[in-house]
This record gives C-alpha cells, structure tokens and sequence, in this order.
C-alpha cells in the first residue's frame, strides 16, 4: 500500500505535545507554550535549517489559537500579492478580535521594497507576522521590521530527535502500520539526514517505495537506496550541505582550482550568491586571518558587491575573493584566540574583578574609591607604551593568542615579546 502524500506530510503534529525537537522553544517552559496559554503572540521570525519545523511551529501557533492565517512564499510572491493580503487582513478585523496571522516563507529572499510593504501592517497591529528564513536574519531582514519581530534560533535535530521521529513514524503512520519494518542500523539514516526531520522522512518513504516485503532499514540499504534515487533524495541535486563544505576545505586547504570549481557547482544549481559571499567573509575571519588581514577586507567588499549587483555578474567578484582566499597565507590564531577565551571564561567559577586602575570612573565617588587610579596612558609613554598589568587577579600572564607561522605574525610575535620581555 502506498500513498501520494509524502510521509513528511502525514506526519506533521498537530499539536505542541506531537512536535518533535526545539524543547527550548515548545518544552514545559518554553515560550511557544506562553504564546498558546495567554494567546498574546508577538510578531516574529523563525530562523533555522531546513526540515527542523519552522513552518509547522506557525502552523500550530495559528491552530492552537484558532486564528486565521495567511500564507506567503517570498518565491513567488511580489509586494502586489503582499498588499492584497494586507487588505484581506484589514477587511476581517472585527471588534477586539486578535489579528490574523501572516506566515511569509523564506522571508530572506524578499526585497526591501516588499518587506518595506509590510511594515504599516505590522505597526498597525493589522497582521501579526510569522517569518521563516534558514538565513540570518541580521543581514535579510531590514532593520526596522526585525526591530518589530522577535527572532527565535531552531536548531538542527540531534540523534535522539531523529529517533523520536523515526519511533512515532513507525508507530503512528498508517501507512507504515500496514507493513513490516525492521530496523538494524540507524547510522546511515542519521548522517544523510544530516538534522533535517524532512530529509529523513524523505529517506524512509524511498525505502518504503522501492521495497517490498519487509524493510529493512540498514545502513547498506538506505546508502544503495539513495544512490539509485539521488533526485528524489536531493531535490536541487547539488546536495547543498557537501559541495559548501567542499567549496571551505578548498579555500582553507589553499587550492584555487577546487575551490572555484565547487564555486561553479553551487552557482550553477542556483545557490543563493549572497550565502556563497557570507561564508567568505567567515573564511577570511577563520582561516586566513592576522595572516593576511587585507583577505577579510576582499571579503567584505565582496560581499557588498555581491549585494549590490546580483546575478549573473555577482559571480565575478565571488571568483575574485575565491582565488584570493584560496592562494592567501592562513592562520586561525586569531579563531583559536577566542575560542581558548570564551573556553576560559565559560567555565571560570572565580569571581575575577576589573583591576582597579583599568576600570571607568565616572562620577567623584568611583574616584574616592580608586577606580582609575595609577592608570598609565600609553601614548605619554616612549613608543606609547609602559609595562602595566590588564588581566583580573589570578590571570596574569595567561596566554590566549598564539601567533602562527607565518611572516605577518612572526613580526607582531617579536614586537609583543620586545614590549612585554617574555611575560607572553
């Protein structure tokens, strides 16, 4: 027996308790179960990796609350559609009712002049507005309408929610009731799913369509699978999450020529060109850093370009900041810097103040206290620098910067060992 609804869509919760995953959003105190008690939801925007529940978190919200909501998608929707919605949501607003819901789908891809559409509506109280959006929301969304949104993270779905999820397809769709499954290895299920609920229903429908008798989820079998079904496993048929993490190895393992042929890949299968710059800027940050700081420049400016002038010339500049990264020298002192210091104060349980020289004082009092006081400026120092101590009590001397090998930071190492005499 086999149906044309795709097991993903037989599936979906039809309330919070179904709803596998986000346990910080839609758990015992999370704030969607806030939303679904007081009825007072704000506008927000949902941002997340695909296939982790964005668009039936919405839904629920509108359900559970038996509130009418309208549906967008930013494909195929224009600021004529946009305005046309509105109207629809000002015409059924009767009395003290709560406004209706406006769900737009990857509300990234909308332009400044269809999110500046929405903007009255929001301010208005005419629509409360939903946004899904797999792309930070900092850089998509436009600054006065984030302003009026809460932005709530989703998160991919681990192990063990993948195996919520593959439990209650098991035992609750009728379809899958109707026959025998056995299942001896999960792992292959997991990694290809890569924390996308959807794909890894997508995985289970193939088995189920291509098997018949029992089936047999394995991990040989769900790989044969999805090679002789690639195209219905990966719809864009680029598999997104590989060839992006092969175009970063290229650049970081400095070969410009695997790295603008997986540049062509994701172009070619109609990555959006502002995703491909972004991780550039990272690179540049990550990878190449104090080594080269004119990369993160390059990559900067590449990506304004590539804001400013879209496809298909956007693929000039992203060829030029591909080949420059690639063939720069690379260091991630400065990444492992930060991370050795957030590591450090993550799991600090001291108490460790200011000292007292280095701290503002502000007001007569901070003064009268000491705050400020034996404070040596720097610039009325020869070479505008004097030996004096930063860190709090019980850090001095940690060192948290390691410059790496190469001949920019070689300089900066012998400069910061000529100031501080070894002390670093």
């Amino acid at each position: 027996m086999q149906s044309n609804i795709p097991l993903a869509e037989r599936l979906r919760p039809q309330t919070l308790d179904e709803y596998i995953g986000q346990s910080h959003l839609v758990g015992p105190d999370g704030v969607f179960r806030k939303f679904l008690e007081t009825g007072n939801v704000p506008s927000f925007i949902l941002w997340g990796p695909p296939g982790v529940g964005k668009t039936t978190l919405a839904r629920l919200v509108a359900t559970s609350l038996d509130r009418r909501m309208f549906t967008l998608s930013a494909i195929s929707s224009g600021v004529k559609e946009v305005r046309e919605v509105i109207e629809q949501a000002r015409k059924s607003q009767f009395f003290n009712a709560p406004a209706p819901f406006l769900f737009i789908d990857e509300i990234h891809r909308f332009t400044k002049s269809q999110q500046d559409s929405l903007l009255g509506a929001v301010e208005q109280g005419i629509v409360t507005l939903i946004g899904a959006t797999t792309e930070n929301p900092s850089f998509e969304v436009i600054s006065p309408l984030l302003s009026r949104c809460q932005v709530y993270v989703l998160k991919a779905m681990d192990e063990n929610d993948l195996q919520k999820l593959l439990d209650r397809a098991l035992r609750v769709d009728p379809i899958l009731k109707t026959r025998q499954v056995e299942v001896k290895e999960t792992n292959a299920l997991f990694r290809f799913s890569g924390g996308d609920a959807r794909k890894l229903l997508n995985i289970i429908d193939i088995l189920s369509n291509a098997t018949e008798g029992t089936i047999v989820i394995s991990d040989r079998n769900v790989t044969d699978c999805l090679q002789q079904n690639i195209a219905l496993y990966d719809k864009n048929g680029e598999q997104h999450y590989d060839v992006i993490s092969a175009f970063i190895k290229s650049v970081r393992g400095s070969d410009p020529n695997a790295a603008i042929y997986y540049l062509a890949r994701m172009l070619s299968g109609g990555e959006d060109p502002k995703f491909i710059a972004r991780r550039l800027v990272i690179l540049a940050a990550e990878d190449i850093g104090l080594a080269n700081p004119n990369a993160l420049l390059l990559a900067n400016a590449c990506f304004d370009t590539v804001h400013k002038i879209g496809m298909p010339e956007a693929r000039i500049p992203l060829a030029e900041a591909t080949i420059y990264l690639a063939t720069s020298p690379k260091s991630n002192s400065a990444y492992q810097a930060i991370g050795a210091a957030l590591q450090l104060v993550g799991h600090d349980t001291t108490d460790r103040p200011v000292p007292l020289h280095i701290r503002n004082a502000p007001t007569s009092l901070m003064k009268e206290l000491g705050y400020g006081a034996n404070y040596k400026y720097a610039h009325d120092y020869e070479g505008h620098f004097t030996e004096q101590e930063f860190m709090p009590e019980g850090l001095e001397g940690r060192r948290f910067y390691e410059p790496g090998e190469n001949p920019r930071e070689e300089e900066l190492a012998r400069r910061i060992q000529t100031l501080w005499k070894g002390k670093y």
